[in-house]
């Protein structure tokens, strides 16, 4: 293999990441320095940095990425309304490329040969990291360790682990694959491999960021989102960061059983792939920000920017952050979104997000014109010319079959 002097690698401390320092001194003879983004995963990173070091790290970096990831890739993303394959949020996607662009820094700052990731050779991520490295270091050398060693699976990486005396958290009867941040947690692997296995979200342990929807409560719980220029600002009235509301919403929805997902998505490498996913705050804020968007959208900028969702969201999924056209995409999504401020009201009970209120000082929506009762601005009789100009393709295509028979 090809010798390095000095690899960064985006590191966890989770298995993957805890056995290619080794494996990158074994096979590389090279210092590696280790890497930690703090993008939200909480006591996840904690005594990081004494695993880091004596598993064979010369240096750890955490670096505390949470603002940025909520203010610079979240609320973009949340202003676009996107989803992919319409359930899944995005969670792991819009947080990899944050990742890997901090990862060059230092690897410049370092001066190291190559940047080094734990993705597999069968998941999205590695494309995500590599994209994001190739828009920042076209030239700098990429390691793949899934790509080219001879382990093929969890078990092996266990005993690899335990070979070397690398302090696991977790057993072969535990491991699920899991990522977690501020926006999400998903789970992976063992019984979720099979669609037909329904999850056992009342087991203890399973779900972390809440509770199942039969465990939650039997009363509702109300909040309120205050949003300006389509940015949420605001939680029951008092300002906050948008990490902090998001950290805020996560507690109070995973206590209502809210933001469960259980999908079977298409993955960019080709595979279908099961998955479940916890969102409790994000499903929140998707849906007092579509809410919002009703009453403060018009009807040919809503339907447009529901098509410009789709390709967003495949955008983020794909890893395509750091593209032309997603940035000129964010700037049409920003452009639509300078009068989306007001505040929404929610009802939250047992998983059901129930819309409640919103109200906005930009809104298009009239009483006076809409209502059922007696009105002076709308003329009913004005409907009939336009039905008929509006129909007169039909009719003309109508006359034609009459006339010649066709139908």
């Amino acid at each position: 293999m090809k010798k390095y002097n000095k690899v960064v690698l985006a590191y966890s401390g989770g298995l993957d990441t805890s056995i290619i320092i080794p494996w990158l001194k074994e096979n590389y003879g090279c210092e590696v320095i280790a890497v930690a983004a703090d993008v939200g995963q909480g006591k996840e990173l904690s005594g990081l940095e004494e695993k880091a070091i004596k598993t064979g790290a010369s240096k750890l970096y955490i670096e505390d990425l949470k603002d940025v990831f909520a203010d610079e890739f979240i609320v973009p993303t949340l202003k676009a309304n996107a989803v992919y394959e319409g359930k899944y949020l995005l969670g792991t996607s819009f947080a990899r490329p944050i990742i890997a662009k901090r990862l060059v820094e230092i690897a410049k700052a370092e001066g190291a040969d190559a940047i080094a990731h734990g993705c597999t050779g069968k998941g999205n991520d590695q494309v995500r990291f590599e994209l994001a490295i190739k828009a920042f270091a076209p030239n700098m050398d990429i390691i793949a360790p899934w790509r080219t060693w001879e382990i093929k699976s969890r078990e092996e990486e266990i005993a690899y682990a335990e070979a070397r005396n690398i302090p696991l958290n977790i057993t072969k009867e535990t491991n699920y694959s899991k990522d977690k941040n501020l926006w999400h947690l998903s789970h992976e692997g063992l019984d979720l491999e099979d669609p037909a296995n329904e999850p056992d979200y009342n087991k203890e342990g399973f779900l972390e960021l809440g509770v199942s929807p039969e465990q939650a409560p039997d009363k509702p719980t109300y909040v309120t989102i205050s949003f300006e220029k389509g940015a949420p600002v605001a939680l029951n009235g008092e300002k906050m960061k948008t990490a902090d509301m998001i950290f805020k919403l996560n507690e109070i929805g995973g206590a209502n059983g809210v933001g469960i997902i259980d999908m079977v998505e298409n993955r960019l490498v080709g595979m279908k792939c099961r998955g479940v996913y916890e969102t409790p705050g994000g499903t929140i804020l998707y849906a007092a920000h579509k809410k919002l968007e009703e009453i403060c959208l018009d009807r040919d900028t809503m339907h447009y920017k529901e098509q410009v969702a789709v390709k967003f969201a495949e955008l983020v999924y794909y890893g395509q952050w750091f593209t032309p056209l997603r940035e000129a995409l964010s700037a049409f999504v920003d452009s639509t979104q300078q009068t989306v401020t007001g505040e929404v009201k929610l009802k939250l009970y047992k998983g059901n997000i129930i819309d409640a209120g919103v109200t906005s000082p930009y809104s298009l929506y009239s009483e006076e014109i809409a209502t059922f009762g007696e009105d002076h601005c709308y003329n009913q009789a004005d409907s009939e010319g336009f039905i008929n100009l509006f129909g007169l393709p039909i009719k003309v295509k109508a006359m034609m079959e009459e006339k010649t028979g066709l139908k």
